[in-house]
């Protein structure tokens, strides 16, 4: 087993920024990519960004503005958020994959999930 637990996320002001932060903790050698997904109140989950075996995915509408990255050492994962808009405002979750897989921007490819940290733009 995987435990997730993210941090990070607050009240921001549109065009600010912010950190998120994702601990992983267990059987964390098993974990073949990690990501994060967003849902926001009424809506689906959706994909915000990935990576795996050190390449990065992203959602189009978050591309020149928000950078996944990951430290093994730590076993941690952030997403640094630039030029926040209103329409950001999600429950930002942080998720790993236990398989390998040829799509990791849907939510059946992840396997575990943190909590969720929420995430407020203000225009």
């Amino acid at each position: 087993q995987v435990q997730l637990v993210e941090s990070g996320g607050g009240l921001v002001q549109a065009g600010g920024s912010l950190r998120l932060s994702c601990a992983a903790s267990g059987r964390t050698a098993s974990i073949t990519a990690m990501g994060w997904f967003r849902q926001a109140t009424g809506k689906e989950r959706e994909f915000v960004a990935s990576m795996s075996a050190g390449t990065t995915y992203s959602a189009e509408s978050v591309k020149g503005r928000f950078t996944i990255s990951r430290d093994n050492a730590k076993d941690a994962m952030y997403l640094q958020m630039n030029s926040l808009k209103p329409e950001d405002t999600a429950v930002y979750y942080c998720a790993a994959s236990r398989f390998w897989s040829d799509n990791y921007d849907i939510p059946p490819a992840f396997h575990y999930w943190g909590q969720g940290t929420q995430v407020t733009v203000s225009s």
